[in-house]
């Protein structure tokens, strides 16, 4: 079917129905949740991303693991053309795949704070696209981010400086480097943190902010597909993840509250001088707004970010040549390192944004996207219900022969190229559609200054 392609009755009527989708079989009363389970089950939700290759080796281009205590099935797509449909016929509300233990937390749990301004992430329908509406603007301005370059210029040469003050005598850095990562951080609160200060207390607020950021995202996975007990009686993950994220909206409030009282004093000649907090501040008026902005901005980014920024300096540590290639063209756009970085010339890197487009295709640190079906839908030829949850692993499908070619070759180049074949769903970091990640810009414009700096200090 053609990507707009609209469903008819003959459609559904030539297809499968969706019993004969492939997929693991469950149990009776367990289901397939056992196989979450350690020592007995046979997934590794810590290495899901090996289940979803496995999953699409061992059933093919469509696989249903239902049979999830509290869940909705979920129905793994590995067909770039398919995705694409999906994708191209969405309308201007997409259901992501909820989040249940970010639901319960801001509808119950905080339904105080929270109200009506749920946010962006976790958030469906009417409700996403209203608070969406609020921040889409001042997030997307290519101004807002060039405002930025400065501020991550300078939080990037100390990290630059931390790594060199880290490094043993072998010239290697330690092994929780991964943690270190975590440090940069600049736009959300719109403020220094502290993070990067060479000796923090596990008590100290830079360090909880770290580990809070880690801890975040890297456990819903464990909440959501082993059995959720959590969500009829408080246990100990459940509610250390509740502290977790109470501990992010008093933060969060605590420096939206100093950047609202900056803003009262501060003179503003024109948009420019503000920067994305101020932005949301002065055009909403509304400190909360800021605020649950900011904290999904960190819910998402952090973690992600700093999970990207480790794997392409690893890939680029690796590969001498690539490694070279990007040196050489940061060196000519940046013929000296101590002149400030502009946006305009970051826009020249165009080798080094291939780079990394192509170990966000190869190594992803998300194992993809999806989408919660409003209606019936007719997917690889099988009849869909509505409900269900159709994940994107793009993780997979950036690695498939049938989309990209030869996809177990590092090329860079096949991003500059017309020749060769790579299908343009297959590979989808942030996103794509009404839904594309809102802070893409930002992590694109954190990495590329990361690179542009670490180049001269290699």
């Amino acid at each position: 079917m053609a990507p707009t392609a609209e469903l008819n009755e003959e459609v559904f009527t030539n297809a499968k129905p969706y019993s004969q989708v492939p997929g693991p079989k469950p149990i009776p009363i367990l289901g397939n949740t056992w196989r979450m389970v350690p020592v007995i089950g046979q997934f590794d939700i810590s290495e899901f991303a090996k289940v979803t290759k496995m999953f699409m080796e061992k059933y093919g281009r469509i696989v249903r693991l239902g049979g999830l205590i509290g869940r909705p099935d979920l129905l793994f797509v590995y067909d770039a053309d398919e995705i694409e449909r999906m994708y191209r016929r969405e309308g201007p509300t997409p259901f992501r795949p909820a989040m249940p233990c970010l639901v319960k937390y801001k509808s119950e749990v905080r339904k105080d704070f929270f109200g009506e301004l749920p946010g962006v992430v976790g958030v469906h329908g009417e409700q996403w696209r209203r608070f969406g509406s609020k921040v889409r603007r001042p997030i997307l301005q290519p101004q807002t981010v060039k405002k930025y370059v400065t501020p991550i210029e300078l939080v990037t040469l100390d990290f630059i400086k931390y790594m060199e003050d880290a490094r043993d005598e072998h010239g290697d850095l330690p092994a929780e480097f991964d943690n270190d990562i975590h440090r940069i951080g600049r736009v959300a609160l719109d403020v220094r943190l502290g993070c990067l200060s060479s000796r923090l207390s596990s008590a100290s607020d830079p360090q909880r902010i770290i580990d809070a950021a880690k801890y975040a995202l890297r456990n819903v996975a464990v909440l959501e597909l082993k059995a959720p007990y959590w969500r009829y009686f408080p246990t100990p993950l459940w509610t250390k993840y509740v502290n977790n994220m109470n501990f992010f909206v008093e933060l969060c409030s605590k420096y939206i509250n100093e950047a609202l009282e900056r803003l009262k004093t501060k003179k503003v000649t024109s948009e420019n001088d503000l920067s994305l907090l101020e932005r949301v501040l002065k055009s909403e008026g509304d400190p909360k707004i800021a605020t649950i902005m900011a904290l999904d901005l960190i819910l998402v980014g952090i973690d992600t970010i700093s999970m990207a920024v480790c794997s392409i300096l690893y890939q680029a540590s690796l590969r001498l040549k690539q490694q070279d290639k990007m040196a050489e063209e940061i060196k000519r756009v940046f013929p000296d390192p101590d002149k400030p970085i502009t946006y305009a010339d970051l826009d020249k890197l165009h080798y080094t944004k291939a780079f990394v487009r192509e170990v966000f295709r190869m190594y992803s640190t998300v194992i993809g996207n999806g989408r919660t079906l409003q209606e019936d839908d007719v997917i690889c030829g099988y009849h869909i219900p509505k409900g269900v949850q159709v994940v994107f692993p793009t993780i997979v499908t950036g690695n498939m022969e049938q989309f990209v070619s030869d996809p177990e070759e590092f090329k860079p180049e096949r991003w500059l190229e017309s020749d060769g074949r790579l299908h343009s769903f297959a590979s989808l970091p942030y996103g794509f559609g009404a839904r594309i990640c809102l802070g893409r810009r930002f992590a694109d414009l954190e990495i590329q200054v990361l690179l542009a700096k670490v180049s001269y200090a290699i």
